[in-house]
């Protein structure tokens, strides 16, 4: 028998069930996005994600998550921008390296020398935040937050402790590092162009004989394994950033973007200390293994610094602008300055 007052009463459930679970639906729906790095599995840095990506679930009620893939399973930083490109993956943590190919101002991190102590990077990092979180919106990334690698180190299999060994030695390059060429072409040495997972293969094979990363780095890719000596001067400073697409982060909530900007450079942060940490200690062990530490005279570090200042003037312009590196060295000289 047909009861209109039922049909009524079904209706009006049917309405509530749908007003009340829908939008717990939508909401209960996660962003994934996927990020490559370099960094093996166990290192500071893959816990610190582990750690963030906790947090920013945790803050989003599981709205957003990180898919973190290390150890470079997904190529080397070239691979991981062009699959960003193309939607593979949705952001990356790069090196110096790796971001000039997207914001190619990003080049005057690695000159060599530049900066003598952390407090130093600090300093010019929070002068020009603005502008090179700028430069990579202007490119399609936002930029979450800075991390690094710390200061670089020669470490070899024969004792390096001028430009004539490091001429006779058969020295690694890496192969999306332009920069590093153009110091090696400066010097009058010919670089063995190779990705950053076949470095160590290289090393075992005796194909290369002088590599250079941070203390820390030379022991998560063990490459301490295999060299016997490492050149104790502080080259160059590796810079390092996490980027995501702009597409993908526009998508997010208001709210939820919030999160990633508060969330990711308190992480970040804590990343740096870290890793400042286990470059110390990363010294010590390497050491304590056989390492020898190979000391430059004044001459020596001189000579150095010579050749990387010539090799340089001619990169200035055809990556990093000469406005840019200038305001760098206005930063650093006004810091030095106030610590006189």
């Amino acid at each position: 028998m047909y009861n209109p007052n039922l049909i009524k009463a079904i209706a009006v459930s049917f309405l509530m069930v749908f007003l009340l679970v829908a939008p717990h639906s939508a909401a209960s729906k996660t962003v994934t996005i996927k990020i490559a790095t370099l960094a093996p599995e166990g290192s500071a840095w893959i816990q610190t994600f582990d750690d963030l990506n906790t947090a920013v679930k945790k803050n989003t009620n599981n709205g957003v998550r990180f898919k973190i893939y290390p150890g470079g399973v997904l190529g080397d930083e070239k691979d991981m921008r062009r699959k960003m490109h193309v939607g593979q993956i949705q952001g990356a943590v790069l090196t110096s390296a790796g971001l000039s190919g997207i914001f190619s101002e990003m080049d005057v991190f690695q000159i060599p020398f530049l900066f003598e102590s952390y407090d130093e990077v600090d300093y010019v990092l929070e002068k020009m935040d603005a502008f090179f979180k700028k430069g990579f919106a202007d490119k399609g990334y936002t930029l979450l937050g800075w991390s690094e690698g710390g200061f670089i180190r020669l470490m070899s299999t024969t004792p390096i402790s001028s430009l004539g060994d490091l001429r006779k030695a058969k020295v690694w390059t890496w192969e999306d590092a332009p920069m590093a060429k153009a110091i090696f072409d400066a010097a009058n040495i010919s670089a063995i162009p190779l990705s950053l997972p076949d470095v160590l293969v290289g090393l075992q094979t005796g194909l290369v004989e002088v590599v250079y990363a941070p203390p820390s780095g030379a022991i998560s890719l063990q490459w301490f394994t295999k060299t016997k000596f490492m050149t104790d001067v502080p080259l160059m400073y590796l810079i390092g950033g996490v980027v995501v697409k702009n597409n993908v982060f526009k998508k997010l909530s208001p709210a939820e973007q919030q999160t990633l900007l508060e969330l990711c450079p308190k992480y970040m942060v804590e990343l740096k200390l870290a890793i400042r940490k286990e470059n110390l200690e990363a010294i010590k062990v390497m050491t304590k293994h056989g390492v020898k530490l190979v000391k430059p005279s004044k001459d020596q570090i001189e000579e150095f610094k010579k050749l990387a200042a010539n090799a340089m003037q001619h990169q200035t312009g055809q990556s990093f602008s000469q406005k840019v590196r200038d305001e760098v060295i206005a930063h650093l000289t006004a810091f030095r300055n106030s610590k006189n």
